[in-house]
């Protein structure tokens, strides 16, 4: 009896730490959170912010040119940079110390030097493309490059203002847009970085877009812009289901740096694909149908141009902003018209999953109150440090608020305090 009762707690035991297990080997940290959404659940987060903004509570301003935002994982920070036209990925601990650093490539000093992407981190390894078009593997604990697979290997296209997709993992594939006429879209092999398929598009070369999973239980479907087109491909096999061709710019005046900007991913809820293309048709709501193998337009608004500050869809309203207004407006998901908008400039927007933090391109970051489509802002002061432009989207984690402008890292204390 006592060995029928030690036999069933060591098999729950087992259970249970095979199931923390598998929880936690799922865990995945990217671009815009878990799911790429830019929703940041967090609890206690105060709602009012003093002049001078929240307490920072450090600032790292080694971290090289870019533009790309941190991401956090397992009490580590990872962010990458360029430093004497150098691709680097440094991990820092939660006080902003560097822990250590790896040059995995060449980085991009043309237009807007630096970094562009947010490093993806799947089960010990750091998955990060540079601004050249080359994708890499790098241990989390050691630093060590594990593999680099070249843009030229993979007949690749650059865009004008290089490439900036942060990678995308699903099981054992590592997805990635060189933007070739033969190898537009690929999947790898996320250990070793060998072809597992290939996908040819429509031959067109990257829209500086980073992908989505949209997960049906019959298939996942990575959904990813290239220069004027929608991408809908079979995960598992690369098999291009549909297209959503961008048609403001007529196939005559299609040329680098001309209707080819669509940076933002695409939002997946109920059954339909949100998408804002401020360079292509606007905003977008298409209905996914056939299981995914097909979608359809349920309406377009094409005077939204927000080219690459993300947006957050939060049930009947979407919280996007317009470069050409200089404002964040709120659109009726239903419909896609706009029923509500304020003056604060171009920027990045995300969410604590109750307020919108918005990150004006003239430094000056938001605390927005949303309720039922009307917005009211609450707070904001202007970011002290850093250089060049204000282009990187804001992380939140574990109450703390994580901007990058340039060469800069700071962390804002955003957390009530214990009573």
């Amino acid at each position: 009896m006592q060995r029928t009762v030690y036999y069933r707690n060591s098999l729950s035991l087992a259970m249970l730490l095979l199931i923390c297990s598998f929880g936690m080997a799922q865990s995945v940290s990217q671009w815009r959170g878990a799911d790429r959404k830019g929703i940041y659940h967090e609890n206690n987060i105060i709602n009012f912010w003093p002049p001078e903004g929240p307490v920072m509570a450090w600032a790292n301003e080694d971290i090289g040119n870019g533009f790309g935002s941190p991401v956090i994982h397992e009490n580590q920070i990872f962010v990458a940079g360029e430093i004497d036209s150098t691709a680097w990925l440094f991990a820092l601990d939660m006080k902003g110390k560097l822990l250590w650093k790896t040059a995995f490539d060449k980085e991009w000093t043309r237009t807007f030097p630096g970094s562009r992407m947010t490093p993806t981190i799947y089960e010990g390894l750091i998955y990060v493309s540079s601004g050249m078009g080359n994708l890499a593997c790098i241990e989390m604990k050691t630093g060590i490059l594990k593999w680099l697979v070249k843009r030229s290997d993979l007949h690749g296209v650059l865009p004008m203002h290089g490439h900036s997709e942060s990678p995308l993992i699903e099981g054992n594939m590592v997805f990635f847009m060189p933007g070739g006429k033969d190898t537009n879209v690929v999947a790898l092999n996320r250990l070793t970085g060998k072809i597992i398929w290939v996908c040819k598009g429509r031959g067109e070369r990257t829209a500086y877009n980073s992908p989505l999973l949209v997960k049906f239980a019959e298939r996942s479907i990575l959904v990813v812009f290239s220069a004027y087109s929608l991408l809908g491909i079979d995960s598992k096999t690369g098999e291009l289901l549909w297209v959503d061709e961008q048609v403001n710019t007529p196939p005559a005046e299609r040329k680098f740096g001309n209707g080819d900007t669509h940076s933002n991913t695409v939002w997946y809820e109920g059954g339909s694909i949100y998408y804002i293309a401020g360079d292509g048709n606007g905003a977008v709501k298409l209905a996914l149908g056939d299981k995914g193998k097909s979608v359809r337009q349920v309406w377009r608004n094409p005077t939204i141009d927000n080219y690459m500050g993300g947006f957050i869809v939060d049930g009947e309203n979407i919280y996007t902003c317009s470069d050409s207004k200089k404002s964040l407006l709120c659109l009726d998901s239903k419909t896609g018209n706009i029923v509500d908008s304020l003056k604060c400039g171009s920027g990045n927007i995300i969410s604590d999953g109750k307020y919108l933090y918005y990150y004006n391109q003239k430094g000056i970051i938001n605390l927005i109150k949303p309720d039922k489509g009307k917005m009211e802002i609450v707070s904001y002061f202007r970011i002290p440090k850093g250089t060049k432009e204000h282009f990187s989207h804001p992380v939140i984690d574990n109450g703390v608020l994580y901007i990058r402008h340039g060469k800069a890292l700071m962390a804002y204390q955003v957390m009530k305090k214990a009573e």
